[in-house]
């Protein structure tokens, strides 16, 4: 190994970092070394609190030696096996268990990577079952403003979220987008899901009159808004949108990759708010994060709609090269084992009241204006400072890292999702930091 190829020891250049701000970041780096349950260690061996499970991601806890052992038994077995025009027990397995406790008839399930892959996924399953039942003018897709599904050209087509949209061009074409339902001259400080803004789901009725329904393939939304800033839907909305899209013969598609595996107390979000979608997708607590794994989660009739033609043809011609991979596999279903004998989404919804008590205790810390929260996960927005939006919340971030806390920040808003193990004195301490977080930030 010649100098020039050699690993430079804290060399921070090569990492094109992702949603970063690179020469900031670059300057004054913000490292994690180790994790363990409900915390991360910093290189020099200082403790900060996961007050974000990841990135909404690690609900059961870092570390967890169940899921280890199960990966490294799979990698002793069998490190891969494609899964096009070919199988291994484990994919089959995995399925049949998600099917087992989805709602409703959500019983097939199609595995990718990443929820950004997941929610391609859907918008290709989605045209794809509209072609296959004779409706294939249906090739519109509908997302919500301030969306954020992934980023792939699909995902930020539909996505509703500016800094994600506007460098890349004109994106995926016929797509149309529902307003948002953030409402706080109406709504802020709400515990819970908010009162007021049921009535923005007839505006996808306006949207039928305005391109026809015969041209419309799926809606798709998140139960709760996540990246940006975490919006619980106002009460009644998403049965509504259910009721119009059933109307129009329109696919209801949720994304569930942070609601999903029991950020609200309830394995789906679809089971807490007894709504049922056509497509669901999910990622992050889906493997606990430990193996990178999405997927997308089919009601029976959009699977049987595509079980169509010669039984020798493919029905989807879709996948990943990394489909079901057997790491991948092995991780979830040792997930799931964690998920069922700790009784993890029964105990987010006993923790939510206490976590709705905490959060909402921040309502007098200098410039917040907002505290949202549902299940184990809350968004407070901070008074943005006159021409410098982003940096109040980029203060705060910086400083409740500082005092031994991660949070989520997007501009002015400040999110929280702690992984579900978390105990109430962990709570109060999260609590705790995060106020003494903004009030230096002020």
């Amino acid at each position: 190994m010649t100098a020039s190829t050699a690993p430079a020891a804290n060399n921070l250049e090569a990492f094109f970092m992702p949603f970063t701000a690179n020469r900031q970041f670059k300057k004054n780096p913000r490292l994690l070394a180790k994790a363990k349950g409900v915390h991360y260690w910093t290189p020099e061996g200082r403790k900060v609190i996961d007050g974000t499970a990841g990135l909404w991601c690690v609900n059961a806890g870092h570390g967890r030696e169940e899921i280890k052992q199960a990966i490294a038994a799979q990698l002793e077995e069998m490190d891969y096996a494609p899964t096009f025009q070919m199988g291994h027990p484990k994919a089959f397995e995995l399925a049949a268990r998600h099917a087992a406790m989805l709602p409703g008839d959500l019983d097939h399930a199609f595995y990718c990577n990443s929820g950004s892959e997941a929610v391609d996924s859907a918008l290709k399953i989605a045209l794809a079952y509209q072609r296959a039942r004779g409706e294939g003018t249906r090739t519109r897709l509908i997302g919500r403003e301030r969306g954020y599904h992934g980023v792939g050209f699909g995902g930020i087509s539909v996505g509703g979220m500016a800094n994600n949209r506007k460098f890349f061009g004109s994106l995926l074409p016929g797509v149309d987008h529902l307003p948002h339902t953030h409402l706080p001259a109406r709504n802020a400080f709400s515990r819970g899901l908010p009162e007021h803004g049921a009535e923005l789901a007839d505006e996808l009725e306006r949207i039928v009159a305005l391109h026809d329904a015969s041209t419309i393939a799926a809606v798709i939304v998140e139960p709760c808004a996540g990246s940006t800033g975490y919006l619980p839907p106002p009460k009644g909305y998403l049965q509504r949108l259910r009721e119009i899209c059933t109307k129009h013969g329109i696919l209801l598609i949720f994304d569930e990759v942070i609601t999903g595996f029991g950020r609200l107390g309830a394995a789906f979000a679809a089971e807490y708010f007894g709504v049922i979608p056509d497509l669901m997708t999910v990622a992050k607590g889906i493997s606990n994060a430990t193996v990178p794994m999405g997927g997308v989660f089919v009601r029976k009739h959009v699977y049987e709609g595509l079980m169509t033609g010669p039984e020798n043809a493919i029905e989807l011609f879709h996948g990943y090269t990394y489909s079901a991979h057997p790491l991948a596999c092995a991780a979830a279903s040792a997930v799931l084992d964690i998920y069922k004998n700790d009784g993890l989404f029964q105990r987010a919804a006993e923790l939510a009241p206490y976590w709705e008590d905490g959060v909402h205790s921040l309502k007098s810390a200098p410039g917040v204006t907002d505290i949202r929260n549902l299940g184990l996960a809350a968004g407070i927005d901070l008074e943005s400072k006159p021409g410098a939006v982003g940096a109040r919340g980029y203060a705060a971030f910086v400083k409740a890292f500082e005092l031994g806390l991660l949070v989520r920040q997007s501009a002015d808003t400040l999110a929280m999702s702690p992984p579900l193990i978390v105990e109430k004195n962990q709570i109060d301490e999260i609590i705790d930091i995060f106020g003494k977080a903004i009030k230096q930030a002020a």
